[in-house]
């Protein structure tokens, strides 16, 4: 299979999955390894195509961001609130990015890690599913100081491979008492400092590493990525207000299982 194709296959991957509980660099990891592509090839290419997924965040919600923009140029309340939630969130990533990033890629090459953490991570999501207590946090902006630390805690969880930084930011936020939709939005806004950091450290590592050939794959794969993206939040929404994140969860389960049964006999 050409690297041509394999970019484009990858690009709709990360837009299907990135900002669904399901963990997107645990299925570009899988995708490699079903489809027999050299997983360290692609490593760093899975990342750096991540701002085209978040480029249709920031087109979704742009009225959100430009009201938080001009806002905190009026240094408006909420505006301020807005900001300081995601900076407080996004911290602890940072933090630990930076002190454990050699550990982090090494889990990057494990696909059974994935399918255990995609297991897993279904069972918890149907977990807080069945017991958490929401209500309405009234917005991202109105999330409290002390939720919003946490929440950027338990995102660091999703550096271990399959676990998913959606799934893990969403699920911290009901866990505390957020409604669906602002968890949902929480995870959507948060990507945005927390991937482009990502994807701006691994360009910067592998640096010397990356051929003009590689930036082609990689612009085509954000391409991809942001249309994919675009249509799947969309829908992702609209699935979630009326079925909850249960379906994900039993996804998750069958593809973590699916996933070790073909691992043991390939």
């Amino acid at each position: 299979m050409s690297d041509l194709i394999t970019a484009i296959l990858l690009g709709i991957v990360e837009g299907i999955t990135e900002f669904l509980p399901v963990s997107s660099t645990g299925h570009l990891i899988l995708a490699t390894e079903l489809m027999g592509y050299a997983a360290e090839k692609w490593a760093v290419f899975n990342i750096a195509i991540q701002p085209g997924a978040i480029l249709a965040i920031v087109l979704l919600y742009w009225r959100t961001f430009w009201n938080a923009f001009t806002g905190l140029l009026r240094w408006e309340a909420e505006a301020v609130a807005f900001v300081r939630n995601l900076l407080i969130a996004f911290i602890p990533a940072v933090v630990l990015g930076l002190a454990f990033g050699d550990q982090i890629e090494l889990l990057l090459e494990s696909a059974r890690i994935v399918a255990w953490a995609l297991i897993v991570g279904g069972i918890a999501i149907l977990v807080v599913e069945r017991f958490a207590r929401t209500s309405d946090a009234g917005g991202v902006a109105n999330v409290r100081f002390r939720t919003a630390g946490w929440i950027g805690v338990i995102q660091c969880l999703a550096m271990i491979p399959g676990v998913s930084r959606s799934g893990a930011t969403i699920l911290g936020a009901m866990a505390m008492g957020v409604d669906r939709k602002t968890a949902a939005e929480f995870s959507f806004f948060l990507a945005l400092p927390t991937l482009t950091g990502a994807t701006v450290l691994q360009l910067v590592k592998h640096r010397d590493e990356l051929t003009r050939d590689d930036f082609g794959l990689i612009g085509i794969g954000m391409v991809v990525s942001f249309v994919v993206a675009w249509i799947v939040v969309k829908a992702f929404l609209a699935v979630v207000t009326r079925y909850g994140f249960a379906p994900f969860g039993w996804y998750r389960i069958a593809a973590g299982t699916g996933a070790l049964i073909w691992l043991a006999y390939r």
